[in-house]
């Protein structure tokens, strides 16, 4: 069974203080479902398109991500970004 890669791009952060309270949350609660954290933070190079915010973690496999995704420790980390916090784009994708 491939790998599933699940992929956060934030357009923009308009509320920093919301964004730490989640990602404190989230981290512990995305690792305990099995996510490991590969890559996050702003890109050092931006190739093309905006330079933004960007987040890669592992799963075993897509159903695992996406359990992750429904696990209530999640699902409570969310609700620390108010609506308008971020705006972001989040992706879960099978790997090759």
């Amino acid at each position: 069974m491939p790998k599933a890669y699940w992929v956060a791009m934030y357009r923009s952060v308009s509320d920093p203080a919301a964004l730490a309270a989640y990602g404190e949350a989230a981290g512990p609660a995305l690792k305990a479902a099995g996510g490991k954290i590969l890559a996050r933070g702003e890109p050092v190079v931006a190739l093309e398109g905006a330079k933004q915010r960007t987040v890669v973690l592992e799963f075993d496999s897509v159903d695992a991500a996406l359990a992750a995704d429904n696990s209530p420790a999640y699902q409570g980390a969310l609700k620390h970004l108010k609506p308008g916090a971020v705006d972001r784009d989040i992706r879960i994708i099978e790997g090759a």
